[in-house]
Parts: structure tokens; sequence; C-alpha cells
């Protein structure tokens, strides 16, 4: 027998590669073989890549920069069913990075990752798949890209798939995607209602959360929440609130019927149901501050329809948001105010929240959260509007003080409102003048400074609610708020200017005060808006005519009229016609000025001195001024101190001594009576107050003609009267070829150097033109109730015009004429305005 010889093994082909293990410790080996042509490496590399990319955000980052999301991008399409499944499985864990979608974005993957949601598909690649779409969905261009590639359609179709992690994704991408308004209308027309509903009785209540969030921002549309009352969806809601098993869920389930009251028809059925009493008697019992809050706002929601209200009010809610005011949560209390301010617009709402409601408000005044206070204010601005009752429960509730200390709040809104609720109660005598009492002038100084064109609204409107009190002007005056309130005129906000210019309207109406905002240039800037056809408003046309009337001296100079309601007082003066853009000058700063050639100002004040009450230990020295100008008068210079009113008082007097009625004075040594105190002060007179002089003359002609002309019964003859009166006081008529030798100006200037002053008292002129005989008219009518308009003319032309009713032979009541007085040629001549004669006595 032969030997045995073992057998040897085969060798495999020559052209088969032998298997090769590799053991791979580094990523980027894994991320190589991703372009491999076996699915079988294929399929593991991607399972290796989950497992390393679920271990943190870090390996995420990593990944992306080794490329890995490109070559996995290209499996998403891959014939095997397991590579794919694995390559969506590291997409769906990696998009939770935010670097990872924005190169998931670029590369435009949602077509592809909703291809894969189709029915055959496994339900692993539903999990990842609609995962990635979910975490995509956040960005607005990736929404747009679903809506248009198709996929909502299968995402509300997974939403009945009996994985719960798919019920999940898909549920959180589709409450994504509703954020826009499109696909909301899109879910609507897919019957995406009664998937929802099926979602509430999930045993996940991830799954029952997502699905209420999801109803509540599709139940903002009308359309929406009609379905639901279809689909019995109101009920489901009713009963989630009823169940405390399902409190986690109350929150979410109160904000959807809070949208569903923003509907009348919806609330009618809700109502009917009965299921209005039990949201109300959930709410009274429920101390969850949440819910109380979201409660209020849905409130505040639904109260913006007037039906709406209604049937709130039938409920009695204001009984729940007054208790809301009880509790110890600052947000609950600044929801419940602001509902609260949304229900005032029902009437009878207006009436139960005020009587029980305005006590508790004012007490959240002195809350140290600002919010709290902004809403609080705000609530009780609703409150006391167009609400004589209300306003006086705020007054009773001493309300007003800390209305007055939320004046310096941090909050705009707050400070804004806070001065609407304290201009509703000035429409109230009592307390408006508590109101003032408590410094309210000086309070809104702050607020006309301020930034916010709201709270300059209010605070000029509030200037003109209570500037109608003479006091509140002195003091708005006195804390210098009149120049804050004048910057606001030039303000681009249409309503803080109309406010502004109400403002000045109102406080023009005393004359210091008119004063005071003419020479902080509110004229010049009333001025400027009335040429604008865009800035101009009523208010403004008004206020220029009111600061013009309570500063006659500067309309005359300005506008060259006055009307016959427009009288002048002591201490108008005449100071001829302002340049445009030139500064008006007051009477004190024209008594500055070094005597000059130009045109005198002729000064009105018929005014008696007033005395007055001194300290009864004084002694009197008689000083003769030899440097004093020759003339008709005596200075008394009085320096007292008064201890009762003013600590030093300078008073000076000036005043003629006359001999006789009719004639000429008589010169007479200048003295100075000086009276000092006891105990003597040096007095500097340079920094004294100058005080104008009276003019006696002017007032001997006021007397003589009360005398002589007012006692006449016809209007006519007390104007002839009148003119021949003045005439023979300004030197007479004029014939009108000799007007050129009628030498006033001479004596005009004699004048002037006599009282070494450009101001002349026009008792002073013998010799008067045509300028100053209308003005002493017009002075003197104005005394005795004789109505008369002054104008000036070109070339020291003035005239006055009067209307003169004529007499009807047949006893008919004719319309009044006009007609202009003659007071230089033939003086006591009436004129017919628009006759020859009167436009040659108006003209050269």
């Amino acid at each position: 027998m032969g030997k045995k010889v073992k057998k040897e093994a085969e060798s495999p082909p020559k052209d088969v590669f032998d298997p090769l293990l590799i053991e791979s410790k580094t990523p980027a080996t894994v991320v190589l073989m991703l372009s491999s042509p076996e699915n079988e490496v294929l399929a593991k590399a991607c399972d290796a890549l989950y497992k390393f990319a679920s271990k943190g955000d870090e390996n995420k980052v990593t990944l992306l920069g080794l490329g890995a999301l490109e070559h996995l991008y290209k499996l998403l399409s891959h014939e095997d069913p397991l590579v794919r499944r694995n390559a969506i499985m590291v997409f769906g864990i990696m998009a939770s990075n935010n670097d990872v979608r924005k190169l998931l974005r670029e590369l435009d993957v949602t077509n592809s990752l909703i291809s894969q949601l189709a029915p055959e598909e496994d339900v692993v690649i539903h999990e990842f798949a609609t995962l990635c779409l979910a975490y995509m969905a956040v960005e607005y261009t990736t929404k747009v890209k679903i809506f248009e590639q198709g996929g909502l359609e299968p995402l509300i179709r997974l939403l009945g798939s009996p994985d719960p992690d798919v019920k999940k994704n898909s549920l959180e991408c589709i409450c994504l995607l509703v954020q826009d308004f499109q696909n909301r209308a899109a879910v609507r027309e897919l019957n995406v209602i009664p998937p929802l509903l099926g979602l509430l009785e999930s045993e996940y209540p991830v799954i029952q959360s997502l699905a209420l969030q999801t109803l509540e921002v599709i139940s903002k549309d009308r359309e929406t929440r009609i379905l639901l009352g279809e689909n019995k969806g109101l009920d489901c809601l009713l009963n989630i609130l009823e169940n405390n098993e399902l409190s986690d869920l109350h929150i979410e389930t109160l904000a959807v019927l809070g949208n569903c009251l923003e509907d009348v028809h919806t609330l009618q059925q809700i109502q009917l149901t009965g299921g209005l009493k039990k949201i109300l008697s959930f709410l009274e019992v429920s101390t969850v501050p949440d819910i109380q809050k979201n409660a209020a706002k849905a409130i505040t929601k639904a109260a913006y329809d007037s039906e709406i209200r209604k049937i709130l009010h039938w409920e009695e809610v204001e009984k729940f948001l007054l208790s809301l005011l009880e509790t110890n949560n600052d947000e609950v209390k600044v929801a419940a105010s602001q509902a609260i301010s949304a229900m005032c617009e029902n009437i009878d709402s207006k009436c139960v929240l005020g009587l029980q409601g305005i006590p508790q408000l004012v007490r959240l005044l002195s809350s140290d959260n600002e919010e709290v206070k902004e809403a609080v204010v705000t609530a009780l601005t609703n409150l006391t509007t167009a609400s004589p009752r209300n306003a006086s429960v705020v007054a009773e509730a001493e309300g007003i003080a800390p209305l007055m200390n939320t004046l310096n709040a941090q909050r705009d809104r707050a400070i804004s409102n806070a001065i609407a609720v304290l201009t509703n109660l000035s429409l109230q005598e009592s307390s408006r003048v508590s109101i003032r009492r408590h410094g309210i002038m000086s309070a809104l100084v702050g607020p006309l400074r301020s930034t916010n064109s709201q709270v300059q609204s209010k605070a000029a409107f509030a200037v003109a609610a209570f500037g109608c009190d003479a006091d509140a002007r002195t003091e708005l005056r006195n804390v210098g708020g009149l120049g804050p309130l004048i910057e606001l005129l030039h303000s681009k906000n249409e309503e803080v200017r109309r406010n502004a210019c109400w403002a000045v309207m109102v406080c023009g109406s005393d004359e210091l005060t008119a004063v005071e905002l003419c020479r902080l240039g509110a004229l010049d800037i009333l001025e400027e808006i009335n040429l604008s056809t865009k800035r101009k408003n009523k208010f403004s046309e008004a206020a220029l005519e009111k600061l013009l009337d309570n500063n006659l001296s500067q309309k005359y100079s300005r506008m060259g009229y006055l009307s016959s309601s427009n009288i002048i007082t002591n201490g108008f003066y005449d100071c001829g016609q302002i340049k445009p853009g030139g500064k008006f000058l007051s009477l004190e700063e024209l008594s500055k000025q070094e005597l000059t050639e130009r045109r005198a100002i002729i000064f009105i004040n018929a005014k008696p001195q007033e005395t007055e009450k001194m300290s009864p230990t004084f002694h009197l020295s008689l000083v003769n001024l030899s440097k004093c100008p020759v003339g008709k008068r005596m200075y008394l210079n009085l320096n007292f101190r008064d201890y009762s009113i003013l600590d030093k008082c300078i008073i000076f007097f000036f005043f003629y001594v006359r001999k006789g009625k009719g004639k000429k004075e008589e010169e007479k040594p200048k003295e100075v009576i000086q009276v000092t105190p006891t105990v003597q002060e040096e007095i500097n007179l340079k920094s004294s107050h100058w005080l104008p002089p009276p003019d006696f003359i002017l007032m001997d002609y006021i007397n003589d003609a009360s005398k002589t002309i007012l006692p006449l019964t016809n209007t006519r003859e007390q104007v002839v009267a009148l003119a021949l009166f003045v005439a023979d006081k300004m030197g007479g008529s004029v014939e009108r070829e000799q007007l050129h030798n009628f030498c006033w100006e001479l004596d005009m200037s004699e004048i002037e150097f006599e009282l070494k002053s450009n101001i002349v008292p026009i008792g002073k002129i013998k010799r008067g033109t045509f300028y100053h005989r209308a003005l002493l008219f017009k002075v003197i009518a104005d005394r005795i109730g004789i109505g008369c308009s002054l104008v000036r003319g070109k070339y020291n032309r003035a005239w006055n015009e009067v209307k003169l009713v004529e007499h009807s032979p047949k006893g008919l009541l004719l319309p009044p004429q006009e007609y202009i007085v003659d007071l230089m040629f033939e003086p006591g001549c009436l004129l017919k305005q628009g006759s020859a004669k009167a436009d040659q006595y108006k003209r050269i």
C-alpha cells in the first residue's frame, strides 16, 4: 500500500478579494467609508456615525467639518433600504445643531426628506425624517419649502401613525409650520382638526400638549373655530378643564378656549351649552397664577368685540376680574387691569367696574412694580373717560396724590395715562382745584420735556385743561413751563403740535402770560406754522389770534390792525410797524435805549398811581435836583419796607402838576420827595424795576369825554363829538393843501428832548398827525364804550373804522354801514368805506 498524503486546502480564486476586517478608531476613516460601493460597509458606517453623533453636539460639529453631510445626502436616495434608513437616522440626530441645519438648507434636503414620508417606508425612516423636518421647520425659509413641496399632507397623515415618536415629530413640525398664515389655511383644508382632537386622548402628555399648542395657533382663524365647534372640539376642551387629572393641560386648553371667545358665534355656542359658566366657575376657584393670567388675557382679546362684551357682562365677568386684583401675583394684576380696560368699552361694565374696582386700582398705584402701575393707570384712564361719576369715585378714593406720584414713573405710558386721568378729573371744579393744589403745573414741566410723543401730547393737553384757571397759568409761568411748551410747537408729530397750540391758546388768555409767551418766541413759531398748509391747524390759528389779542401792542405792531373787540388798556404802546424778522422789544427794554432820531414810541397809561400800604414808621426829606430838565412834573421816589407784603419795593411816581383845566401849565421847580424807612438801606436805582409813568393829561381827556360825549344818546353823534374832541386836542383841523406845513415832527422832537426818552405819553402830544389822532380816538372810544377799529396805513397814516346803523323811514332794521372817521381835514365827517373820499383819506 502506498503512504497516505495529507490533502491541501483549495486556494480561493485569483480574482476574489479576501475579506478584511477593519477596526476604525477615528470618525474621519468612517466618513471615508461613506464612499464605498458596498452596501454593508455603507450601512455599518452610517450606524457608527449615528452612534458617534448621538454622544454630543461636539461630535456633530466634528462630522460637519469632515464633510460627512455631503456624503450622507447622496445616500438618502440609495436603493438599499438599510443604507437609506441609517443615513436618515444620522440626518435626524445631527439636525439639532444650528450649523448643520444651515448646511442642510444649502443642500436643499427638504424634498428628499418629504419623499421618505411615503406610507410604504419603514417606521424608523418616518421617525427620523419627521425629526429632521421638525428641527429645520424653525426657520421661515424651510417652512416655505415644505409648503411648496407638499409636505403638509404626509405630515398630517402621519398623525395617525401607530408609532408615538412619529406622531410627536410630525405634530411638532406641524405646530411650527402653522405659525405662518398660509400654512394655517392649508392644514384647515387638509382637515387637520379631527386628528388633532384625537391626539388629545393620547396617553403621552407631550403629544397632548403639542396638539393643544397647535390648536391654539390655528384657532386664531375664525374658519378654524367654526370647524372646531362642528367637530365637537369645544366639548373636548371643556372635558379637559373638568378633569383634575389633566391639570397640566389646563393652561393650554384655556388658551384655545380664549381664542374661541373672540368669535361671537362660537361664544354663543359655548354660552348656550353652559360652557361659559363652567369656564368662569373653573377660573374663580383656580389659584394657579398662569391660569388666572391667561384667562384675563383671553377676556382682554375677546372684549374688543361689542357683542362679546355684552355676553361677558351678562355672565358677570367683572366679579372675576376684580377678584384677580386681590392676588399676590403681579403678572395676574397686570392681566386683570388690562382686561378691565377692555371691558370699560361696555357702559354697564364701566359702571360696575368703576364703583367696585376704582378703590382697588387706586391702592395698586402705590405698587413698586412699574408694569403693574402702568396697567392700573391705563385702566383708570378708560374708566374715567367720559364718566364724571367714575372721576368722582377716583377723587373720593384719594387717588389724586398717587396719580401725581405716578408722573414720576419710569415708563412713558404710565406717565401719559396718569396725565390723562388727571385731565379727566379736571372736568370737575372741586377735583381741578385739588389737583392744582397738588402742584400739577410744576409736575407737568418734566413730561413737557419728555422725548416720548405720547407723553408730550398728553402733557400739552393737560396744560390746556388746567390752564383755564389764572392761578394755574401763573404757576406754569413761574416754574418755567412756558419754554418747554413752546418747544413742542416745533414737533413733527401732528397731535403733539395741535395740543401744544391748544395749550398756548389757553395760556394766552391773560396779558402777563401772553407777553411772556411772545417774549419766548411763540408768535414767530405760530406764524411759521400757519404759513404751512400741512402743519397749520385750527388751534394754531386761534393761538396766534389769542396771543395777539392779549398783547395788543405787539398785534398792532405786527398786524397793523386792532378790531373793535381789541380794547386798548393801560400799558399799550405803539412803536411802529415791526420789520419782518425783527424783534419786538418790551416797553422796559425800549426805556433803556438812548434818545435817538427814530420815531417816538407813543405810550398809553391812564391809570392813577396806586399807593401801597406802607409801614407807619418813615420820614420825609425834600431834595432839590438842579439837573432835572425843565418841565411840569415832579418825581416822587418812595423807598420803604412793607413787612406785610414785600421786603423791598421802589416805586417811581411821575406826575404833572396843573393849575387849571384848559390853562397852560406853569413850570415849577423839580423836587424829589424821598421817603425812607427808619432803617436806612442803600438802593441801586439801576437795578430797580422800571414802572411806566401815569399820563394825567390822558386821564383828563377820558374824564372830559365821559362827561360831555357819553351822555349823548346817538352813536353817530358820539362818534362825531369824539372826533371833534380828538382833533381839538391834537392841533385842530388841517387843510389838505397845507398838510405839508403841519409841523408835528418838530413838536415831537421837543417832547422827546424834554423827556430825555423815546417814550412819549400820548397826552403830551399837542400837534398830532393821522396815527396820533387815530390812536387817541381808539383809546378814548374804548373807555366810553364806542366800538371802533384802528388801522395802520403807510406813510404815517392811520384811521378809525366805525359801524353805524342807518335810520329807515319805515322802521326797518338795516345792516350797519362802515365809515372812516375824519380826524384831520374835516373832523367829525364820516366817510363811507369804499368811497373815493375814504380812499383819499387813507392814502397820500
